[in-house]
């Protein structure tokens, strides 16, 4: 019989987007061991850290294994309560804090939330409009987007370049337009004449015909569309498109909407810096 997964806890006294991935990154070098995950956010007084102990505190004691806890929290106090939960307490804040003090003679502000506070009006307002603009220029809606767009990814249905897109207009700011390679675009054989002009923007994705074949299905089941033979298809002709045009591809089978994100901005910045192409 499997062991049942061990409780870890993130505890965040903002929206736990810091610590959850720090604790996630750290969570996936054990991949062989089952984890129950409980995200618990805004833990922001001495009352609700109370509440945050007495939780964690339960789930040691159905035999789960001792609790592990990732904590960001800023108030002293409330460090202390959750530490008093019997559980293994890891403070990513408290970890760091004490050695940049130190290098930096300065003392920190202990200000909850700063993490993802806006601190740049300008750098907000820009990541908005590249929001908005993802939205607009979304699955090839109108190729007159794509003249002030950075980046255009193209690829066929499903292979993550909405998500993508997203994510890069609101951590980076990048207005990022998207195209789908319809069935007709793949029987042609060759770049549709709409991207012609946007080659430098281009940036293809792809992904194994068995994966995608499950994500559509999912959404489409038993469906032509969804089919492992014209999955297999798609994908084959439209690799063979965009490295005929010189689109530089990534296969996206393995890989976080974040992974995707993060790895096209260091090829881009690589290919713009003249150490690629």
């Amino acid at each position: 019989m499997a062991n049942p997964p061990r409780p870890v806890f993130f505890v965040s006294d903002s929206t736990g987007i810091t610590v959850e991935t720090l604790g996630q990154s750290l969570l996936h070098q054990f991949p062989e061991l089952a984890f129950g995950i409980q995200v618990l956010r805004y833990v922001d007084t001495p009352a609700k850290a109370r509440k945050a102990r007495d939780r964690i505190r339960r789930a040691g004691e159905h035999g789960r294994g001792r609790p592990i806890v990732f904590s960001t929290l800023i108030d002293e106090e409330a460090r202390a309560l959750i530490r008093d939960s019997g559980a293994l307490c890891l403070d990513l804040f408290e970890c760091f804090m004490g050695p940049l003090q130190q290098e930096l003679h300065a003392r920190p502000h202990h200000a909850a939330g700063r993490t993802h506070g806006v601190i740049d009006d300008d750098d907000y307002t820009a990541r908005i409009e590249a929001v908005n603009f993802a939205l607009k220029a979304d699955d090839g809606v109108s190729s007159r987007h794509y003249p002030d767009a950075d980046i255009v990814l193209v690829g066929v249905s499903r292979t993550g370049k909405t998500p993508t897109c997203l994510y890069l207009a609101l951590h980076y700011g990048l207005c990022a337009a998207n195209h789908p390679l319809t069935e007709e675009d793949l029987e042609r054989e060759r770049l549709p004449k709409e991207l012609e002009p946007f080659r430098e923007k281009l940036f293809g994705l792809t992904i194994h015909p068995e994966r995608l074949h499950r994500i559509r299905s999912q959404r489409r089941p038993d469906s032509e569309y969804a089919s492992l033979a014209r999955c297999r298809h798609e994908v084959q002709q439209a690799e063979a498109i965009l490295r005929a045009a010189g689109v530089p591809v990534l296969d996206t089978t393995t890989m976080s909407v974040e992974e995707i994100a993060t790895t096209i901005i260091s090829r881009v910045e690589r290919y713009r810096n003249g150490s690629e192409g």
